[in-house]
């Protein structure tokens, strides 16, 4: 069964055949760890996530790698604004160290309660400084570079395909990157590799380099690491459809620049998740995160499910009404097979047959460019199924439920406030009372449980009680 993915680079759905048979090299731009990431920014990793998954499912060894961004990322793509690092530490007064650390681990601890798997290998920008310095030095050997008021600059008008990922001439990617006006730059559309001479004089984050001391450009740090990592060919390169225009676009430009080769052969985005009220974004404040939806009474996996009923390409909306849509759906989800798990005869035999036809099914669509959609109608259509009995239900509930990582083999238990220990205490001390005819403390723990709507069931057995 082929699996395909839709690739970005040529606007179609094609067969995803890696450079390397049975292997995939996937590179992913992981987040800038000045603040904490917010829901549109996970649905994204969820979308790659699935991704990984789906490959992994099809019999795909993957080779997981992704950035993090701990220096050198300006508030725009393209190398305007101030650094984001540098404003989370004036903003926290911290160190820009802490800061990175502390929202590194935020970020993976957000990861975990979506049951987000980590990637194979993480790189942070600040450990690599001297490869990306190699890889400049390269691009400098190659004619691809420009020295202008300290700054290395990449000169687009010496790699002709510079639009060819964005589908737009090059007019309209400057209209569009709303780019502001660097008088050190050739082309308006020239990026910085690296800066000595920015407009932080004070910046933290520098490092020596032999165009003075500086920091890298943003862009810089997603090539050298996935072909440090990864090597020269990469299979699929992932991120958000904002990436495409800049970010993705110079990717292009400097990693084709130093290889001399095609590098990605299949690029994938994810589109937005908006708020019903507008984009999200963390520099207006505007922007909700894992912990402000539990702070509303959400779990983590309430919003994994909710973003799992939507293509990956498509514009998802959020709103509170429809978050709770999503958890009610998932808890009907659950409770359906908590039924089934909870009613499965060991002694039942299960079918090869009948299983292997519903995994393929499965199979079938989330290898069609991640149809979760479908794969969830293949699951409902298991537990509807008379012709299966409940332990063949359970082996392929747990078998999608490796792409879904929804714990729909876990069972929860209901959640109670009552005391169960405090109450058999009481009982224990009323018949004791009772006993010594101490009537006035038996009818006091009476009351108490009458408090606590407690029922009490005297028998020749005993006494026991339920809830009212």
């Amino acid at each position: 069964m082929s699996f395909n993915v839709y690739n970005t680079m040529t606007r179609s759905k094609e067969e995803f055949i890696p450079y390397v048979e049975g292997k995939v090299g996937m590179y992913t731009c992981g987040p800038t760890v000045y603040n904490y990431a917010h829901i549109g920014n996970l649905r994204t990793y969820i979308f790659e996530d699935v991704l990984k998954k789906a490959l992994e499912y099809s019999k795909f060894k993957v080779k997981h790698v992704m950035n993090i961004t701990d220096v050198g990322h300006l508030q725009s793509d393209g190398d305007e604004g101030q650094d984001k690092m540098a404003l989370g530490a004036k903003r926290e007064h911290k160190t820009v160290w802490e800061i990175a650390k502390f929202y590194e681990d935020a970020f993976f601890e957000d990861c975990k309660k979506l049951n987000i798997k980590r990637p194979t290998i993480v790189c942070r920008a600040t450990e690599h400084i001297q490869d990306m310095i190699g890889f400049i030095k390269k691009l400098e050997e190659k004619g691809y570079t420009y020295v202008s008021n300290g700054n290395v600059y990449f000169e687009i008008d010496k790699f002709p395909d510079y639009a060819k990922l964005a589908h737009l001439s090059l007019d309209e990617l400057e209209a569009g990157s709303r780019i502001e006006v660097d008088i050190n730059k050739r082309n308006p559309l020239d990026f910085v590799l690296w800066f000595t001479n920015s407009k932080f004089s004070n910046q933290i984050m520098q490092w020596e380099s032999p165009w003075g001391k500086g920091f890298p450009g943003w862009h810089l740090e997603c090539s050298t690491m996935s072909v440090k990592y990864i090597g020269e060919y990469l299979d699929i390169h992932c991120g958000g459809i904002d990436h495409i225009a800049i970010h993705h676009t110079n990717e292009v430009a400097q990693s084709e620049g130093v290889l001399g080769h095609k590098w990605v052969k299949y690029w994938m985005h994810g589109e937005f998740l908006v708020l019903d009220s507008g984009k999200m974004s963390k520099s207006s404040g505007n922007f909700l995160t894992i912990s402000s939806l539990e702070e509303e009474g959400y779990s983590p996996l309430d919003y994994r499910y909710f973003c799992l009923q939507s293509k990956y390409r498509k514009q998802l909306v959020f709103s509170f009404e429809s978050l709770n849509d999503a958890r009610n759906g998932y808890k009907k989800l659950k409770e359906r097979i908590a039924i089934v798990l909870s009613a499965i005869n060991e002694n039942d035999i299960v079918s090869g047959e009948k299983i292997l036809s519903y995994k393929e099914k499965f199979s079938s669509f989330i290898s069609d460019d991640l149809n979760i959609a479908n794969a969830f109608t293949v699951l409902f259509d298991v537990l509807k199924d008379t012709n299966l009995n409940n332990k063949e239900k359970s082996i392929l509930i747990e078998d999608f439920d490796k792409i879904f990582t929804l714990n729909l083999m876990i069972i929860e238990k209901e959640t109670t406030d009552i005391d169960e220990e405090l109450i058999n205490n009481l009982i224990i001390e009323r018949n004791a009372a009772r006993a010594s005819k101490n009537w006035a403390r038996a009818d006091e723990i009476r009351d108490e449980f009458i408090a606590m709507n407690i029922e009490l069931l005297d028998s020749k057995e005993g006494t026991t009680w339920k809830a009212k």
